[in-house]
């Protein structure tokens, strides 16, 4: 998390934009860009809606070694042979960075997942047929019943920016709850009023915040992303008078959504969690990137464990408009 108070930020701020350049600096405004690449052989690359990934020219090295640099010192992070890997909050924009140096690549290489500048409403999902009517209607009255909600996608398949619209749903039915929201960096966005935004640290990392989260007296928790054993401190929250909150976790598949909370469990307990899960995971939303954009391919629903597997119910999908 980038540090506000630091005395030369805004110099620092400075010689970040002047190594990014004008263009990619524009790109950094531009709501259509998804992401920002560079490669350790200089090449960069830029994702935007609707266009994929097209290249943007080259960058020299001295540049792409000063904005690491430069991100790393905001960050109050060293960056160096020991330890070549920056990751933390762009100073510009709070967009998420991911840097690295040698010698674990070639040359130094980032990538720039550009923060939201908007929330896209469920509405607007519907408009692009990246979702059917029916999901939005199971997943409004998911959001109604304070069911547990996990998004679940690939890499770049837009679980954040979907788990922002479902935020929407929650803050315009029940406005008078409070929600405490926990990431690794800052990339949900929540209008709520009443709402705690915690992010981990080096020192602190999400099972702790769960556990202060509990003193926090929360109405809804909600995770930027399930990635470690703090799965089941969530799970245990969500089944123990904290429901109605919302997830995301990397799968490949709804189901295999199911299975990575397993996996992820197993890592802070040797009993098996499948009932914990079962009983805490109400509906799973997957999304992913599809040749027609991205899309909710997925909605199942998860009534519990029993019998040695999971009930689930996947909801029919309707068909749609050809794209």
């Amino acid at each position: 998390m980038m540090a506000p108070q630091h005395r030369s930020l805004p110099r620092l701020v400075s010689k970040l934009q002047n190594a990014l350049g004008e263009d990619l600096c524009v790109a950094l405004d531009d709501p259509s860009v998804v992401e920002i690449m560079l490669n350790p052989d200089g090449k960069l690359f830029i994702e935007r809606l609707g266009h994929g990934i097209t290249s943007a020219g080259e960058m020299p090295r001295s540049a792409a070694e000063t904005i690491i640099g430069s991100v790393a010192h905001v960050l109050n992070s060293e960056v160096d042979d020991d330890r070549p890997i920056v990751s933390g909050e762009l100073p510009i924009g709070g967009h998420r960075f991911e840097g690295l140096l040698p010698p674990i690549v070639a040359g130094p290489s980032f990538t720039i997942r550009r923060r939201a500048s908007r929330v896209i409403p469920l509405d607007s999902y519907l408009v692009a047929k990246s979702i059917t009517p029916g999901q939005v209607a199971v997943i409004r009255s998911a959001v109604a019943s304070k069911h547990n909600i996990v998004v679940a996608g690939g890499t770049g398949s837009g679980k954040t920016t979907l788990t922002n619209a479902i935020l929407r749903e929650i803050v315009a039915h029940a406005p008078e709850d409070r929600l405490i929201i926990l990431e690794d960096t800052g990339e949900i966005q929540c209008e709520a009023d009443n709402a705690v935004c915690l992010h981990t640290s080096d020192t602190v990392d999400m099972a702790r915040l769960l556990k202060s989260t509990m003193r926090l007296r929360p109405d809804r928790i909600i995770v930027g992303e399930v990635r470690d054993g703090a799965a089941l401190t969530l799970l245990k929250a969500w089944n123990t008078g904290h429901p109605g909150g919302v997830a995301t976790i990397h799968a490949n598949s709804a189901r295999a959504a199911l299975q990575r909370l397993e996996q992820l469990t197993a890592e802070a307990s040797q009993q098996p969690m499948q009932a914990v899960i079962g009983d805490a995971v109400d509906l799973i939303v997957f999304i992913e990137r599809t040749p027609h954009g991205r899309r909710v391919t997925e909605v199942l629903h998860v009534s519990r464990f029993a019998g040695d597997q999971y009930q689930v119910e996947p909801y029919a999908e309707e068909q749609r408009d050809a794209a």
